[in-house]
């Protein structure tokens, strides 16, 4: 059940493989309303309210990248709603770039956790660039409008922490009566970006996360981006996050989606993972492969995920891509 090859500098693979059907592309890039996805549509982050699929994606578009919107009766066929959020004004740390929202809901509001940046690379792809920071919003509705609460820190970097140039959103879950971030952290020691994941704890929306001292998994794990789903039959905790590797001559890109599962949502190990998608269960992607979502949709979860058609490893020129797991989730043989 080996997944993986090792990596030309070493860092951790993944011993194991989780069966996944993947389906293909069912939301292209470049048609979005206003040209708000133009060059890519990545960071797929699905949610479900009152039997409607409400699909947040990065739009890589002519302002640079932010939030979209699309909605879908069956996970196959969306319909662009266009911009979910706009960037902020010059001095903010969303005026170059408001995407990746994570939401939940506490009574009658969403609350909205989202990645900010003040930089990013020229014109016209604009890639957010370090810090990656953790913005709040709030509606009454998945749809919008969105309302910026710029006076809400939510996950501040630290220096000398495994977060002090990336302390980015993530899957949001109640749990014992606290809310449980599983955020993005990472840190850069000259040109070396180490990436793992952590949680960060609140009881309240609208203050700061307290954030556990230690992050769940080494950085070496060289991962990025959360999902997380309980699986009631068998009682465990899976998170889905993708990947960094690293090419022979040393470039790093996405290269595929990992699991990792536990009893006990407070303590995770790093060798327990598996392999869910890559080049080699990808139907239409073999390079680039991006950050998961999963829903469940009765006996099966669905899995959501941005990739690059054919052996690109671009961060531009993304789609969203559809696949399948059968429940209860278990390894492949």
């Amino acid at each position: 059940m080996r997944a993986q090859k090792r990596y030309s500098d070493g860092r951790p693979a993944a011993k194991y493989r989780m069966a996944c059907q993947d389906e293909g592309i069912v939301l292209r890039y470049g048609d979005g309303p206003d040209s708000c996805d133009t060059y890519g549509a990545r960071e797929a982050v699905v949610n479900r309210d009152n039997g409607r699929y409400y699909l947040f994606y990065d739009g890589a578009g002519k302002q640079g990248w932010i939030a979209c919107l699309a909605e879908s009766q069956d996970l196959r066929t969306w319909t662009k709603r266009g911009l979910l959020l706009e960037l902020g004004q010059p001095g903010r740390n969303d005026a170059k770039s408001a995407s990746s929202p994570w939401v939940i809901k506490e009574n009658d509001t969403w609350h909205m956790f989202y990645v900010g940046t003040p930089n990013t690379t020229p014109p016209p792809n604009r890639i957010p660039a370090f810090p990656y920071l953790t913005m709040k919003a709030q509606s009454h509705s998945l749809a919008g409008p969105w309302k910026k609460q710029y006076e809400v820190v939510a996950l501040p970097p630290k220096e000398n922490s495994y977060y002090t140039v990336t302390s980015s959103p993530g899957y949001i879950v109640k749990y014992d009566d606290e809310y449980l971030q599983f955020f993005s952290g990472a840190t850069q020691e000259g040109k070396i970006i180490k990436r793992t994941l952590g949680i960060a704890r609140t009881r309240d929306l609208n203050a700061s996360w307290k954030i556990d001292e230690n992050p769940l998994f080494p950085l070496d794990e060289q991962i990025e981006n959360s999902s997380v789903f309980f699986d009631a039959q068998t009682q465990t905790w899976y998170l889905f996050t993708n990947h960094i590797g690293i090419t022979e001559k040393g470039s790093e890109y996405t290269d595929a989606i990992w699991v990792y599962w536990t009893k006990n949502i407070n303590q995770w190990q790093a060798e327990d993972k598996a392999v869910v998608l890559d080049a080699s269960n990808s139907v239409w992607a073999k390079g680039a492969i991006g950050m998961p979502t999963v829903i469940q949709v009765g006996n099966r979860l669905a899995l959501l995920y941005d990739a690059a058609e054919g052996n690109s490893l671009s961060h531009m020129n993304r789609s969203i891509g559809l696949a399948w797991l059968e429940l209860p989730l278990k390894l492949t043989k």
